[in-house]
């Protein structure tokens, strides 16, 4: 039987008048059958996200501080949405559960984790669906990690006595009973889990954008949207910050081939971008462009070495590499030439240790020359199409020569999936908006 599974961030349920879109939306199709919520976001600019009010009361908690004015400020607001929808309904004995247990053992994953409680249980009751609590089935071990195949298995048993129901996101229990949260932003990795678990046709991610978007419309003004794109893609440009969705949330569906649809809850009108397996046939409809979206990211830092006959040398790269390891640098990209080699390295992570790695280096290598450069940014190109189109890499290096931006370092990957770009960090924006010129503006042209 073919069911969604759809998650809903806590933009979409900052208030009443929020969940009444919700709920109109999930109402418009039969087939969404599992609501996953995040706790209520922010109504406004200057307002504080309940998970975050949950923080506060813990903290007082731990210092001995009574706490219950600023829970009462909780209270206040779900009782608000619930005089506000209009429903014979009340968390009172839960709100007295939650602060008994912060008063005995005020613990941070608890504490965060009852906003996403709080307003699954509100949900499931406005919607007439079944609560069923995530502690009961997301798993984690002693350490703290998901036991994804027993959370799958947990899930799928739970959810099959179930047609439709409301399980909250971001939290689930250790093997010991204690309530472990993911890290910011883990409901859409519960949402992916409940996915794989009722084996969805499709997982709807709701939020407050609609879709990714090919560039970041604080560098380009009001950027296409973009209508498809792989896991492979998404991969890329994820690493260069373009973020809509928690990165760990993608595994558990692409390994079972279930599309993610990013939706906007304001405009649920809109297609929004659909997230596909990497073999996925595509037509000139759903890409459009050559290339799928452009993201950039400054704070890095270059280590070039230049050494005659660096070449023929053995093991000249792996001396290198184990000097980084040796200080507990990773390292981002390392472009090399018959006789230099660039690594790009994360600049917090070297800046203590610059000295010391200059110093090492010298020793192991002996190269003819050594410098550090920072305040360097990467930007990728993405896109598979840019495989097979002729001119493309030809074409970016000409919309940055147009714009006097000289580029610092460049590294292809071998699916020529995509392109990395150096530049200086004052030339990035700039350099983004003369791609998306050269790529998207003028192929609609």
């Amino acid at each position: 039987m073919s069911n969604k599974v759809v998650k809903f961030g806590g933009s979409s349920l900052a208030d009443a008048k929020q969940f009444l879109k919700v709920a109109d939306i999930i109402r418009s199709d039969s087939q969404r059958k599992y609501v996953v919520p995040s706790a209520p976001g922010k109504r406004f600019s200057d307002d504080i996200k309940v998970t975050d009010m949950l923080y506060s009361c813990c903290d007082l908690a731990g210092s001995g501080i009574d706490f219950s004015e600023s829970f009462a400020k909780i209270t206040e607001r779900y009782n608000g949405i619930i005089k506000d929808l209009g429903i014979d309904f009340s968390l009172d004995e839960e709100f007295e559960s939650i602060k008994a247990e912060l008063k005995s053992r005020p613990a941070r994953d608890f504490a965060a984790s009852r906003g996403e409680y709080l307003n699954g249980k509100l949900l499931a009751a406005y919607l007439g669906f079944e609560f069923v609590d995530a502690g009961d089935i997301i798993v984690f071990d002693t350490n703290g990690n998901l036991m994804l195949d027993e959370t799958i298995k947990r899930t799928r048993e739970r959810l099959s006595k179930t047609e439709y129901a409301v399980i909250p996101g971001f939290y689930g229990k250790t093997t010991e009973g204690i309530v472990k949260t993911f890290s910011r932003g883990g409901s859409d990795v519960t949402g992916s889990i409940v996915a794989r678990a009722v084996n969805a046709d499709i997982y709807e991610n709701w939020t407050d954008v609609s879709g990714f978007l090919v560039a970041d419309p604080r560098v380009v003004e009001n950027p296409d949207v973009i209508n498809m794109i792989t896991y492979k893609e998404l991969r890329e440009l994820s690493y260069m910050g373009a973020t809509v969705l928690h990165e760990d949330a993608i595994f558990p569906v692409r390994e079972a081939g279930i599309p993610i649809n990013i939706r906007n809850t304001n405009k649920p009108q809109d297609d929004g971008t659909m997230i596909v397996s990497d073999d996925h046939d595509f037509n000139d409809e759903t890409v459009p462009h050559t290339i799928t979206g452009i993201a950039g990211r400054k704070g890095f830092s270059v280590i070039n070495i230049e050494k005659a006959m660096m070449n023929s040398e053995k093991g000249f790269g792996m001396k290198v590499l184990k000097v980084l390891c040796d200080n507990d640098i990773s390292f981002e990209h390392m472009p090399s030439g018959i006789d230099t080699m660039s690594v790009i390295t994360d600049t917090e992570s070297i800046k203590s240790v610059e000295d010391k790695i200059i110093s090492q280096l010298r020793k192991e290598v002996n190269p003819d020359n050594l410098e550090i450069e920072h305040g360097i940014a990467l930007l990728a190109v993405v896109g598979r199409r840019m495989k097979n189109t002729r001119g493309t890499v030809a074409r970016l290096f000409a919309s940055l020569a147009h714009a006097r931006i000289n580029v610092k370092m460049v590294d292809q990957g071998s699916s020529e999936l995509n392109v990395i770009v150096g530049v200086n960090e004052s030339d990035l924006n700039e350099a983004i908006r003369k791609i998306y010129d050269m790529f998207i503006n003028s192929e609609k042209d």
